[in-house]
């Protein structure tokens, strides 16, 4: 006869304890660490503006009933939204995560710490017009701030050890759980209800990676970030309630997230929380390229004036040999056709044809009318991937974080180019000297594409103020970016 089952409450799990301590207790005292969330922001913002020029993003956009306007709301920057903040949240989300073009963290586990911009900047957007309607004191830019460092560093510190693509699960799912955390804490709640809101993420429904691989790649991948960082706030209002959580749900046996989703592993941690994962975060600066790819578009470029300078053609190429590292190869290395933008930016080879054909890679060299040039498809099938695990390791060594790829050039005549190799993309910490100005430059190119010259001015003269920044209140800094 079976034992009993026991009816005791347990104590909370200690993954849930020590985000809790962390989003309540610790101080942020790294300056390079709130620099680089400001750069973060800007850039986020600026890839959110551009994303707003397409489209299918624009038609996710707005309040669930058209027409709704909410008093003291969140604005939707870049339109003339004003919505609840969950509603906010998954606007700002999707237009920030639309093109995949700013920020990535890369370990065990992928993504893009940024995604949890939208829960943050709508909470604390929607706080801080009612405490000004309350006359009571708004939330500054350095809340936001400190809230997408914490954000980051819980998203980034579980992804170092723990890999959830190789049981299916999507990235997103630590999305909703830092920002669950993060809007927990902005929004007042005690230890224990940040404690069951954090619960209520990790019991939540957890996206499948099936819209993100062949044969299934679709558009889904753009707004699941904005879904799962909605979802967060949510979920913290409903903590906020006083409605009870789930202290074992990672831990439980059968029903647990351990023994449901995670193959029964419980997590593992190389590092405790901090400001780590902000200070170390990779920009995407040059190409709307997935992080794997990014070196390996940066050699390609190079690659295109090498043939030039020798006359050569696409069509006196034999082959192209990709010396990469092992997530590369997972995600990226893609045979067969391509049938919408999403699979095309998941495509190393695809991103690896386009600016050896023609010098560039923009998001709008994902659309059908680039994409319907035969030479692209002819140069895919002569691109083939190689591991190469010295490069596999330097990937995951947390002195190095490199994302190193190589491209061969053989020629139908036999003979070769040298091989040109890229460890570090000019996003990495390792070269911040020469992104940032970069970085800078495509924030002011992004608010040409939407706003008039005077307001362009406004932004800046704020954005690239650290101390202008932090000292602004929320609803002002928003306020600039509505047209």
């Amino acid at each position: 006869m079976s034992a009993p089952i026991s009816n005791v409450r347990p104590d909370p799990d200690q993954v849930l304890v020590d985000i809790a301590d962390y989003v309540l207790n610790y101080e942020i005292k790294s300056s390079l660490a709130y620099e680089t969330a400001r750069n973060c922001l800007i850039d986020t913002l600026g890839c959110g503006l551009e994303a707003l020029e397409y489209p299918a993003c624009k038609k996710l956009l707005g309040p669930i009933v058209p027409g709704t306007v909410v008093p003291h709301g969140a604005k939707v920057p870049g339109t003339s939204f004003q919505l609840d903040p969950v509603q906010a949240a998954f606007n700002i989300g999707t237009i920030i995560r639309w093109l995949d073009f700013n920020d990535t963290w890369l370990a065990a586990e992928w993504g893009h710490p940024s995604d949890n911009l939208g829960g943050i900047l709508a909470t604390a957007d929607w706080l801080s017009r009612t405490a000004v309607a309350a006359a009571k004191a708004p939330l500054t830019m350095r809340d936001v701030l400190t809230g997408m460092i914490k954000a980051h560093e819980i998203q980034g510190c579980i992804a170092l050890e723990n890999s959830f693509n190789k049981v299916g699960l999507d990235h997103v799912v630590l999305v909703k759980v830092a920002s669950t955390a993060v809007v927990a804490q902005m929004l007042g709640l005690d230890r224990d209800e940040v404690i069951n809101a954090v619960s209520l993420a990790w019991v939540d429904g957890q996206s499948l990676r099936t819209y993100r691989h062949a044969p299934n790649t679709g558009s889904r991948k753009s707004w699941a970030a904005g879904d799962a960082t909605s979802r967060a706030v949510r979920l913290a209002l409903i903590a906020k309630t006083g409605e009870m959580g789930y202290p074992s749900v990672l831990t439980a046996k059968t029903w647990g997230f351990y023994d449901v989703l995670f193959k029964g592993q419980p997590f593992k941690f190389q590092r405790p929380y901090g400001s780590y994962v902000m200070e170390n975060v990779l920009f995407k600066i040059s190409y709307p390229a997935e992080f794997h790819s990014q070196t390996a578009v940066e050699c390609a470029m190079e690659l295109h004036v090498k043939l030039g300078a020798l006359g050569k053609r696409p069509e006196d190429i034999k082959a192209i040999t990709i010396r990469t590292h092992e997530a590369c190869i997972r995600i990226i290395d893609k045979k067969g056709p391509l049938n919408n933008p999403a699979d095309r930016d998941h495509c190393i080879q695809y991103m690896v044809a386009v600016p050896v054909l023609f010098g560039r890679l923009t998001a709008a060299d994902y659309e059908d009318d680039v994409a319907r040039d035969p030479r692209i498809d002819v140069l895919r099938d002569k691109i083939v991937c190689v591991e190469d695990p010295a490069f596999t390791r330097d990937y995951h060594d947390p002195d190095k974080r490199s994302i190193a790829n190589a491209l061969t050039v053989e020629f139908v005549d036999g003979s070769k180019l040298d091989e040109i190799v890229c460890e570090y993309p000019i996003g990495h910490k390792r070269r911040r000297a020469d992104g940032i100005p970069l970085l800078e430059a495509k924030f002011r190119t992004n608010l040409a594409r939407m706003f008039p010259a005077r307001q362009q001015r406004h932004i800046l003269d704020v954005s690239l103020d650290q101390q202008a920044l932090e000292a602004m209140p929320v609803h002002e800094y928003v306020d600039l970016y509505v047209i």
